[in-house]
């Protein structure tokens, strides 16, 4: 890793995260969402409240009259607030407490979308931007009502110091580390919402010249045919259990197969498999071609390990990505480990539990670091991009950072 030098604290600003987060993306949120100020709100308006959760994800160790005062300036050169803005803590705290989860969620939806172009270091494969989807889980206050809605841990129920855990889903861009797309459940009690049915209310929200890269876990028949039928590209590995005929070896090594609808079984299924061995045109309601690579990963400091990688993918032909190619974009799967660790570590602190109380304003917090977390990805994308380097090189924490001194130091940027 490196720095960019003194260029850096020249890109990173607070008054260039409002090009991805701007006062009128945050007006169209409150609107579509119906949370517009009310007359009663004339000190602290929606506008300002969503701003206001945002700095809370830079400053998670301040209280919230100390992240007030660090937006004061701020906010009075965008013309949001009056002259006269003294907030106290229990006025934020109604304050997003009106406000709600649903116009960060909007917003989130809005502003959310790769920042990589063609000239970032390791954003495509071919004409496919590599993208990954993974899942991460978020301890939250242990309030009354944040159990109620998210449960224990299985097994901690009543157990001194558990607490209550929120899973997050993301569809993040590799390059950038940037989620784009995101879905929030509770991860314990008794109907705890799983990854896989997270991640189903994002497939039919991928863009085609996505590649979306996911682990074992993911791969169902159904899924893998809600998110090819976007038009997106697809690289999953699949786990041994699938049963995946080979039709015919490729020039690469890897081979064509033929997935079944699993509801299909006995001779139905065999005929289909004849018929795709045959290259005859298939029902995608009950059969598809893909693609299999396989290769193995030795063994890794004597673990004992020789692990075979079975990555399934809708690219057909070698002749637009190679076995080779393809394994070693799903490497780049591993880049969503990194952005999590941003979020969790360097910007909300290791170790590190959200103040929120109410599961409602829960969530709202946890879009509130999604959209810093995005700004700022977004920021260093643009900066590695310019100085032609892959963004990884570029630390994240120091980045962090440099925006919280630049706001104690001079505060008149955009939150």
């Amino acid at each position: 890793m490196t720095d960019t030098g003194s260029q850096l604290t020249d890109w990173i600003s607070l008054g260039v995260l409002t090009s991805f987060v701007s006062r009128d993306a945050v007006d169209e949120a409150i609107e579509a969402t119906g949370t517009g100020a009310r007359r009663s709100d004339t000190t602290i308006p929606p506008r300002v409240a969503v701003y206001f959760v945002m700095a809370l994800a830079l400053f998670a160790d301040d209280d919230y009259e100390a992240v007030a005062r660090r937006l004061a300036t701020t906010l009075d050169d965008l013309d949001v607030v009056g002259p006269r803005w003294e907030p106290t803590s229990g006025g934020l705290t109604k304050a997003r407490q009106r406000l709600g989860s649903a116009p960060l969620a909007e917003l989130f939806s809005q502003v959310a979308a790769p920042v990589a172009d063609l000239d970032t270091v390791g954003a495509f494969l071919g004409p496919w931007r590599l993208m990954s989807i993974d899942g991460l889980e978020w301890d939250v206050p242990a309030s009354v009502e944040n159990i109620a809605a998210f449960g224990l841990p299985a097994g901690r129920d009543g157990a001194p110091g558990a607490l209550p855990k929120v899973r997050a889903i993301t569809v993040s861009e590799c390059a950038s580390h940037a989620a784009v797309l995101a879905a929030l459940g509770p991860a314990g009690g008794a109907k705890p919402a799983s990854e896989q049915a997270l991640a189903r209310t994002l497939y039919p929200r991928l863009a085609e010249r996505w590649l979306l890269l996911a682990d074992r876990n993911f791969y169902s028949w159904t899924d893998w045919c809600t998110a090819a039928d976007t038009g997106a590209a697809l690289l999953w590995r699949v786990k041994a259990s699938p049963r995946l005929p080979p039709l015919r070896a490729l020039s690469d090594g890897s081979y064509l197969t033929v997935l079944v609808n699993p509801k299909i079984t006995g001779k139905a299924r065999d005929a289909l498999v004849a018929a795709a061995r045959a290259g005859e045109a298939l029902d995608p309601a009950k059969a598809r071609y893909a693609r299999l690579v396989e290769y193995d990963v030795p063994d890794r400091d004597g673990d004992g390990k020789h692990e075979i990688i079975a990555l399934l993918t809708t690219i057909l032909d070698p002749r637009d990505a190679t076995a080779t190619a393809l394994a070693g974009a799903y490497r780049h799967r591993w880049e969503h480990e990194i952005g999590n660790r941003q979020l969790k570590t360097y910007l909300r602190g290791p170790g590190k539990v959200p103040r929120s109380k109410h599961p409602d304003i829960v969530y709202q917090e946890i879009y509130g670091y999604l959209l810093t977390h995005h700004a700022i990805s977004a920021l260093t994308c643009q900066a590695a991009t310019a100085a032609g380097i892959d963004p990884d090189r570029i630390r994240f924490k120091r980045a962090v950072r440099i925006i919280r001194d630049r706001v104690v130091t001079d505060p008149a940027f955009s939150p």
